[in-house]
């Protein structure tokens, strides 16, 4: 790709990871950062970070027209249901639009999910596993990922399928067990983690790699069965033991909710061997004691 010599950065879904992106640009190389917002608030704490703010709505074509051209862009767009537009329209047809409007030469990275797996058997899965997602959420994301292919198909660009990001402030049921709550569902299967900080590097390393691969499942080294991470979570807390609303349920898929029935182990040697050879938390272990939950994650 043909990079000028000031590289520019468009965030599209400036959110818990999106704004670490950003900052992270920020800090190494100081940058232009764009981000899209469809609220003059957060349009405003943007230009207090020093994010260029572009008041936009994805679904909404006249608002891209006046889109910066940018070297590299990160689609990181979590859906709304409060909105009222349905998913599909959301998720897919926001991105028809960005790329309508979105430089030919821009290197994209596109956060898509582990959660387009259907696996609930706790099977190993990684970038040549089926994938028949169940839930509405991943199925659109699956479906967006095909638009890149179709749409782009000799262009730069790079999706990554993120297993469940955690870090300050974001831990899974860490206010359940501060407080002494049952936790819903169930207590075994496996979770899969990657820290926020580890997922911002590696959308930054996609840019920066020379030949990186189109796909990647982005997780840390170490898949975890749900009630040990629970229990690392008080531990870390110095909080009791975690209460489950069901203790005898156990990994009973008849009973759950498809996000809970998930159950599978990602396999994370290519984004390992590709991209991040080094990860600041390679398990939800130091994840988890480099947090402050007592100030952090109490209600």
């Amino acid at each position: 790709m043909n990079r000028s010599s000031k590289t520019t950065t468009l965030i599209v879904g400036c959110g818990y990871l999106g704004k670490r992106v950003a900052e992270g640009i920020q800090t190494a190389t100081g940058e232009t950062v764009y981000a899209t917002t469809r609220s003059r608030e957060k349009a405003a704490k943007f230009a207090a970070q020093g994010i260029v703010p572009i008041l936009a709505d994805w679904t909404d074509r006249r608002t891209l027209r006046s889109l910066p051209d940018c070297d590299r862009v990160l689609v990181a767009v979590s859906y709304d249901a409060r909105s009222g537009i349905p998913r599909e329209e959301s998720q897919v047809g926001g991105l028809s639009n960005l790329l309508d409007f979105c430089p030919e030469n821009a290197d994209i990275c596109y956060i898509s999910t582990t959660g387009v797996y259907h696996q609930t058997d706790g099977q190993w899965v990684d970038e040549t596993s089926p994938a028949r997602p169940a839930r509405g959420g991943g199925a659109a994301h699956l479906r967006a990922e095909s638009l890149l292919h179709r749409r782009r198909p000799t262009a730069r660009w790079t999706i990554l399928r993120l297993a469940g990001i955690y870090g300050p402030d974001r831990v899974p049921r860490a206010s359940d067990v501060l407080n002494r709550r049952p936790i819903e569902g169930p207590y075994g299967g496996y979770l899969n983690l990657i820290h926020v900080q580890d997922a911002a590097s590696t959308v930054m390393a996609s840019w920066e790699a020379v030949r990186p691969s189109r796909l990647y499942v982005v997780s840390d080294d170490l898949p975890v069965i749900r009630q040990r991470f629970y229990e690392e979570v008080a531990t870390c807390a110095g909080a009791p033991p975690p209460i489950f609303a069901t203790q005898g349920a156990g990994f009973e898929k008849s009973t759950l909710s498809a996000r809970s029935a998930s159950n599978k182990r990602v396999w994370n040697r290519r984004f390992r061997r590709e991209l991040m050879p080094k990860l600041a938390f390679p398990t939800y272990r130091e994840g988890l004691r480099s947090l402050n939950f007592a100030r952090r994650q109490a209600p």
